[in-house]
């Protein structure tokens, strides 16, 4: 795939960007419509690649039985659960960095319920060949909450089809939570009522009803462009259609970048960001001893230590932990490439803080190869450091689509200069 040169001649970012709807919306979204036996529609779905995959596998399920989500994570777990419940013989595989990718905490409380799951290959790891069948070995579960949040909404949206309901049990810290309430405020678009009492949720037995689903757009998108907002010096830039009480846990970027001199206005359609003052991005430089806890947004974390690098500042943080399962093991691909501009990303012996030492970066005297790892944020995460560590040069430009396949159009149109190698 080839690679693409990034860079900006100046420290200005003004203009409009229109997001694609929220990934995590959409794959939600399209599996609680392919359960309902009433009609579901969805208003503004992802374009996102892995949502594309999604709903091509539903669609095209009763032609073809194997279903191969290629990288894509969410849909792996999310098809895992509902192949479980669908009548028919379903083989479920992917990539084989998702052949890495364990699977048998899901699996395990599957088949609690009475699900029929044999793996192909790897014990606790796809493929997996599943035999769709009604579900009435059990009524209730136990489930890591610290692990993935998408092993908890599978289990969530396909709880109301069982004939007893089911009743889920959350051991030890919960992660990702604004995940789990994600799944559930969207179930109750569709009338699907649940009850949730300290660590357990239970929901009934009952039929999602007819409805209209309208995604938002995607605060995971919108994360980027605070960093750019972060790094520049003059902002002016509009995110329409983006909301101030959203379902999407990512909307934390909005909190975590006033530390950044980035200022959010929420407006009724929209947001506009702007910069506290123009100085606040170097002032940031000397701002050392900071702690950011990612445990309910990790997918902000590659995004904001990137950021943290460029402007000299050295921070903590807690919540990683879940990063070292994704499309690669993003602490790991942190450390390697964030050392190219002189960061140290330092992991403690427990392995739940790590500490970025800033002091040492400097712009290279060549633009950088910025390995991605076959994961989109490693690309979109690092790419907006073209703004003060001069050219970079990002590997596999196409591996954005899985999530942003725009990206880069919007990055040429707020005045970044591109270049295909």
């Amino acid at each position: 795939m080839p690679n693409i040169l990034v860079s900006k001649s100046d420290t200005r970012l003004r203009g409009e960007v229109v997001l694609t709807g929220s990934k995590s919306e959409s794959n939600r979204a399209l599996i609680m419509q392919a359960l309902s036996e009433e009609p579901i529609s969805i208003k503004n779905l992802s374009e996102a690649a892995d949502t594309v995959t999604l709903d091509s596998l539903l669609k095209g399920r009763e032609r073809n039985p194997v279903l191969d989500v290629g990288p894509a994570g969410t849909a792996m777990r999310f098809l895992t659960a509902f192949c479980a419940v669908t009548p028919g013989e379903w083989t479920l595989t992917g990539s084989q960095r998702m052949k890495e990718r364990p699977i048998g905490i899901l699996v395990d409380a599957l088949r609690q319920l009475g699900a029929e799951i044999t793996y192909l290959e790897k014990e606790g790891f796809p493929p997996m060949k599943i035999s769709g069948r009604q579900l009435n070995r059990a009524e209730e579960v136990s489930v890591p909450g610290n692990i993935s949040s998408q092993y908890i909404s599978a289990l969530l949206m396909i709880a109301p089809v069982l004939p007893n309901g089911l009743r889920i049990h959350l051991t030890g810290q919960v992660a990702s939570r604004p995940y789990i309430e994600m799944t559930l405020a969207m179930m109750d678009e569709l009338q699907v009522r649940h009850e949730w009492r300290g660590n357990t949720i239970h929901i009934a037995p009952q039929r999602y009803r007819a409805a209209t689903l309208t995604i938002e757009p995607d605060w995971s998108g919108a994360s980027y462009w605070y960093s750019m907002a972060a790094l520049s010096e003059e902002v002016e830039l509009t995110l329409p259609y983006l909301k101030e009480h959203s379902l999407q846990g990512d909307r934390a970027i909005s909190s975590i970048m006033t530390q950044f001199g980035v200022k959010t206005a929420f407006l009724g359609d929209g947001i506009r960001l702007s910069r506290n003052h123009p100085e606040a991005g170097r002032a940031a430089a000397g701002n050392q001893g900071q702690e950011i806890d990612f445990i309910h947004c990790p997918d902000l974390a590659q995004t904001v230590l990137s950021c943290c690098a460029a402007l000299r500042r050295s921070a903590s943080f807690t919540g990683l932990e879940s990063l070292k399962i994704k499309e690669t093991d993003r602490v790991a691909a942190l450390r390697n490439e964030l050392g190219k501009f002189g960061a140290d990303l330092i992991e403690n012996e427990a392995g739940d803080r790590w500490t970025l030492d800033a002091s040492r970066v400097q712009v290279p005297e060549s633009a950088p190869l910025i390995h991605t790892y076959d994961d989109h944020r490693m690309a979109m995460a690092l790419a907006p450091l073209a703004i003060r560590m001069g050219p970079v040069e990002i590997e596999d430009k196409d591996v954005v689509a899985k999530s942003y396949p725009g990206f880069w159009d919007d990055l040429r149109k707020l005045g970044f200069e591109l270049s295909t190698l």
